[in-house]
C-alpha cells in the first residue's frame, strides 16, 4: 500500500472557502464577525439543552476560562481524570491550583465514580475543605458515566466541567457530551470530528454565563470609551477566519461522526472473537461514543507480542497508530499530585493503540489494517 493511512486527517466540506472569503470580502478578519456568531448559534442547535456556546481559540482556553468562573484559584483542588491529554489539567495549574487525579473504571476508561466519592472524602478530611470542581472527560469519544459523576458532584455541592473536547457528537442517554455540567468544554483542533484549524469552544447555562466569558475571552475590558481593565483577562476569542472553517465544517459534522461510527462497527465485525484483542465499545445502549478514534487492547500473553511491537511494524506498513493517553499520574510533571489508582489506566497504557478512524479511511483500509493487526498478532 502506498498511501500512507493516518489516524484522523481533517476533511474539508468544500464550503469553508466560502465563509472565509465572505469574512474577507468585508474585512471581517478580527475575532469576532459573522461567521463567529453563526458559528456559536450552530452549535447552539447542534448540542440543544437550550446551552450558550462560546468560540474560543482552543478547547484547554475552554477549560481555563470554565474554571475561571467557578472561582477555582491559588490553593485550591480540583477533580480531574488521569487518564487523558494533558490539556485537561494543565489549565488548574494555571490557576496555582492542584489537580487531584482519579484513576478509570474499566466500561468506559473514564473517571471512577467510585474512586471519584473516595476522593471527595479523603480531600476533605486530609485538607479541611471540598475540591472546587470536578473535571471529568469523555475519553476518545466515549462518555464517562457522567450521571453518576454528576450525582455525587451534587451531593458534595461541586460543580462539574465537562472535558467533551473529543466528543462532540457522543450522546449519554441520547443527551448529547459536554451538556450534564455547570460548563461543557469542545475541542475543533486540526484531528478532531471537526476542525476549525486550531480552535474550541465553552458550553455555557445561559446568556449571563456568554456574556462573562466572552468578557474574559477578550481581556476582560470593561464598558468604557478607555481601555478599563478591572480583572485579568485573556485572548482567546476565536477569530471570524477560523469561525468560517467552521461553518463548512458544520455542514458535514453528522456525516463525519456517521463515519467514524462505520469505521468503528467494521473494525468490530472484523475483531468479534479474536483471542487478544479486544476493540473498545459503548457498554450499554446508554452510551452512543462518535469514535473518534478506535482503540484496541493487545494481550501481550495472547498475542506473543506487545502494543508498541504492533505499533512500529504498523509504522512500517504505512499506517499511523498512537499508544494510548499515559495517565497524567505518571506524568513526571504531576508526579507529586494527589492520585487515587486502582491500576485500571496503567494497564490500558501498557496494552492499548488508537488505530485509524478519521473520514478519509476508507472500507478498504480497514481491511488492510485489520489484517496488518492479524499478522503481527498470530503466535
Amino acid at each position: 500500500m502506498n498511501n500512507r493511512i493516518y489516524l484522523c486527517l481533517a476533511h474539508m466540506s468544500g464550503k469553508e472557502q466560502a465563509f472565509i472569503k465572505e469574512a474577507f470580502d468585508t474585512n471581517w478578519v478580527v475575532p469576532l464577525g459573522p461567521n463567529v456568531n453563526a458559528f456559536e448559534d450552530e452549535l447552539k442547535h447542534f448540542v440543544g439543552q437550550n446551552k450558550e456556546v462560546v468560540a474560543l481559540s482552543a478547547g484547554t482556553a475552554a477549560i481555563h476560562l470554565g474554571l475561571i468562573q467557578l472561582g477555582v484559584g491559588a490553593g485550591d483542588e480540583v477533580i480531574c481524570q488521569s487518564f487523558t491529554f494533558c490539556a485537561s489539567a494543565n489549565p488548574v495549574a494555571y490557576q496555582g491550583a492542584t489537580p487531584v487525579f482519579i484513576d478509570s473504571e474499566e466500561d468506559t476508561w473514564n473517571m471512577d465514580p467510585v474512586l471519584l466519592e473516595e476522593a471527595i472524602k479523603d480531600r476533605i478530611t486530609k485538607t479541611g475543605k471540598k475540591p472546587k470542581a470536578i473535571l471529568p472527560v469523555h475519553l476518545y469519544g466515549m462518555p464517562a458515566k457522567i450521571d453518576e459523576i454528576c450525582a455525587i458532584a451534587a451531593k458534595y455541592e461541586i460543580p462539574v466541567l465537562e472535558d467533551a473536547a473529543e466528543a462532540l457528537g457522543s450522546e449519554f442517554k441520547g443527551r448529547k457530551c459536554g451538556t450534564f455540567g455547570t460548563f461543557g468544554v469542545l475541542s475543533f483542533n486540526g484531528n478532531k470530528m471537526i476542525t476549525t484549524s486550531g480552535g474550541g469552544a465553552l458550553i455555557v447555562p445561559d446568556e449571563a454565563a456568554k456574556k462573562q466569558t466572552m468578557f474574559y475571552a477578550t481581556q476582560a475590558r470593561e464598558p468604557f470609551p478607555h481601555y478599563q481593565h478591572e480583572k485579568i483577562g485573556y485572548n482567546y476569542r476565536m477569530s471570524n477566519i477560523c469561525a468560517g472553517i467552521g461553518r463548512g465544517q458544520m455542514t458535514v459534522l453528522d456525516e463525519h461522526i456517521a463515519h467514524h461510527r462505520h469505521v468503528h462497527a467494521l473494525y468490530e465485525q472484523a475483531f468479534e472473537g479474536m483471542d487478544g484483542i479486544t476493540l473498545k465499545s459503548n457498554p450499554d445502549d446508554r452510551f452512543n461514543a462518535n469514535y473518534w478514534l478506535s482503540t484496541i487492547l493487545i494481550d501481550p500473553v495472547k498475542t506473543g507480542t506487545t502494543y508498541d511491537e504492533v505499533r512500529r511494524k504498523l509504522d512500517e506498513r504505512g499506517i499511523e497508530t498512537r499508544p494510548l493517553w499515559k495517565p497524567m499520574h505518571l506524568q513526571p510533571v504531576y508526579a507529586h499530585n494527589p492520585c487515587y489508582v486502582n491500576g485500571v489506566s496503567e494497564r490500558l497504557f501498557n496494552m492499548g493503540l488508537c488505530i485509524p478512524a478519521g473520514p478519509w479511511v476508507t472500507d478498504e483500509d480497514v481491511a488492510y489494517i485489520v489484517e496488518q493487526i492479524k499478522g503481527c498478532c498470530m503466535k
